[in-house]
């Protein structure tokens, strides 16, 4: 047999209500039980005092065994503001002193439902019942009340049905007596012998502290502590975010909806994430998402962006990807840059991290031309914290094809640095309409399966001033074309159009001089394109194509060696479908929101 001492009853004024423990000086219940106790300064007192001003109506509090009478002050509340149906119907009292009664404790989200439903107790204080009395119920759905109430049905025709006094108590599982919930209200015709609560996800999301203790799947309480102060810091840092909008990117599209209330804080769109949404790498969006705008707080922003702590300690070893032929795990920090439609002038920048086919948002912006080189590499370095010890990384580029033979492997690292970007690490690029195509997506992946099983790779040559045209050239491609090689870089319209033809096709690798030829040469000497094309294709008959981002790195690093100039303005366009997550799974923000 259980004995909950944990439970309390509250009197304040005319009001007689219930409460439960949930700290040694902390106890909950409804606003509306404890509204006589007015504050004439309007100001609360910290949480770990207790100060009732002389102008208050005192607020008294007790518990089933002898241990006194307690005096309490409101240091929190949920916003109620006084109708029966306003949602926030939460006090947080502080005692006056340490209660000497074990805390009660917090089920999961989940334990108030199941087919057939558990059976939950309210311990609450109906008139001339002092000492207490049980109710016993049920939860009719696990479906929100305008975002807010759990509806309670009486568990049986007969005994005691929740009443006025039950007003604040805890409504527990009857097998584990571990909070679930708050009543807050009974219906006032008798015959129904019902009610509502608000759940335990709910109370905490107006009193944060109270998340700590509620088990949220792969989240421990330091986790959920630290996410609370790091969301505290990024607001004091001033940063410049809707709560609705952050939510609706950390749980995409296909996500739950908005509550019907939105949220009225960072931390509430953030404990409705974590307590609420199944997918369990949402909140790490959310957080992820959230430094992108803690610009203020460098520190919060890096912090933001590894967290949850938790998840470092337990991280599993980096696994062999398929896609390697060496068996080397890879890892691969995706940017992709699009044209923004709030303005033709700006572009949305997206950097994250893919490891094992899941995306670990780093950052996402609305920036000028001028800013997206800037941002993308300080967003590349931070990505690099989270890259596994052991782990290979790949820096992919998904680009519009505007921006399609833009040097991005020759951009500097930094400022201290001046190194090109790809002689640091493996870069590629990939176009960004073709990511977004699920018909080429897939016969990428059909492509990718016959490439594993081949050494070497056949490169199909586009020489100098080629006349073929686009639908003829896709077609001739579509016949197994692995490698793809341009003498000139696309930038004639006749040139462009071929390489649509590749994308199309679509080729796995395709490759071309980022400088050199332009698509006709001078009759009096070699064509350096054909040079280019020659040295290629020679290079290519021992490498495999799913080594090659490793291999054009290495080579780019040996570039200023006699025979390996070629390499160095090289560009390189790569897709392996299996590095990279599905697109349609992707995170991402209106340009106009």
């Amino acid at each position: 047999m259980s004995n909950a001492s944990w439970h309390a009853r509250i009197a304040c004024g005319n009001e007689v209500g219930g409460g439960f423990l949930v700290s040694e000086r902390h106890v909950l219940t409804c606003a509306h039980v404890v509204a006589a106790h007015a504050r004439a300064d309007g100001v609360r007192a910290p949480a770990d005092t207790a100060h009732t001003p002389a102008d208050s109506v005192p607020i008294t509090v007790t518990f089933p065994e002898a241990l006194g009478t307690f005096t309490a002050t409101v240091v929190a509340d949920g916003g109620w503001a006084g109708a029966v149906t306003d949602p926030g119907d939460l006090a947080v009292l502080a005692l006056d002193r340490p209660a000497p009664v074990k805390p009660a404790e917090f089920a999961p989200p989940a334990a108030a439902y199941g087919t057939p439903a558990p059976k939950l107790l309210v311990h609450g204080f109906p008139l001339h019942y002092d000492e207490g009395r049980i109710a016993e119920c049920r939860a009719t759905a696990d479906q929100l009340i305008a975002g807010e109430w759990v509806q309670l049905e009486a568990w049986s025709s007969y005994g005691q049905a929740l009443a006025p006094g039950f007003s604040g108590a805890a409504v527990v599982r009857a097998d584990t007596h571990q909070v679930v919930g708050m009543a807050v209200a009974s219906d006032r015709d008798p015959r129904v012998r019902g009610g509502r609560m608000l759940p335990a996800t709910a109370l905490a999301r107006y009193w944060p502290p109270l998340g700590d203790q509620i088990p949220t799947p792969r989240y421990e309480p330091e986790d959920k502590e630290q996410l609370r102060a790091l969301i505290a810091r990024a607001e004091a840092a001033g940063a410049e975010c809707r709560p609705e909008q952050l939510y609706r990117e950390a749980v995409g599209r296909l996500g739950p909806p908005l509550p019907p209330n939105g949220f009225g804080s960072l931390w509430e769109a953030a404990w409705y994430v974590l307590s609420e949404v199944r997918d369990p790498e949402a909140a790490a969006r959310f957080a992820a998402r959230l430094a992108d705008f803690a610009d203020g707080d460098a520190e919060a922003r890096e912090r933001l962006r590894r967290w949850p702590p938790s998840w470092a300690r337990t991280a599993p070893a980096p696994v062999r990807s398929e896609a390697r032929g060496s068996g080397r795990p890879w890892e691969s920090v995706l940017v992709e840059i699009d044209h923004s439609g709030a303005d033709q002038g700006r572009f949305i920048v997206s950097v994250s991290l893919c490891r094992d086919g899941e995306r670990h948002p780093i950052g996402e912006r609305s920036l000028p031309r001028a800013e997206v080189r800037s941002y993308a590499l300080e967003r590349i370095g931070a990505a690099y914290r989270l890259i596994a010890p052991g782990a290979d990384e790949l820096i992919a580029f998904a680009l519009p094809k505007k921006w399609i033979n833009q040097p991005v492997h020759a951009w500097e690292r930094s400022k201290e640095d001046p190194t090109p970007l790809g002689w640091f690490a493996p870069v590629v690029v990939m176009d960004l309409a073709r990511r977004r195509d699920a018909m080429l997506q897939h016969r990428l992946h059909q492509s990718w399966r016959t490439l594993d099983t081949r050494t070497g790779a056949e490169l199909h040559r586009v020489e100098c001033g080629s006349d073929q045209e686009q639908v003829p050239l896709t077609q001739a491609l579509r016949r197994g074309t692995a490698v793809l090689g341009f003498a000139a870089p696309p930038k004639a319209p006749r040139a462009q159009k071929q390489l649509k033809a590749g994308l199309n096709a679509p080729v796995p690798v395709i490759l071309w001089p980022h400088t050199g030829c332009k698509g006709g040469h001078d009759s009096a000497g070699p064509c350096s394109g054909t040079s280019f094309l020659d040295t290629l294709g020679d290079y290519l008959e021992s490498r495999t194509p799913a080594e090659l981002p490793y291999e054009i790195w290495q080579l780019r690093q040996s570039s200023d060696q006699a025979g390996q100039e070629w390499a160095r303005h090289l560009t390189l366009l790569w897709e392996d479908p299996r590095c990279f997550p599905d697109p349609a799974a992707a995170f991402g923000r209106s340009p106009v929101g």
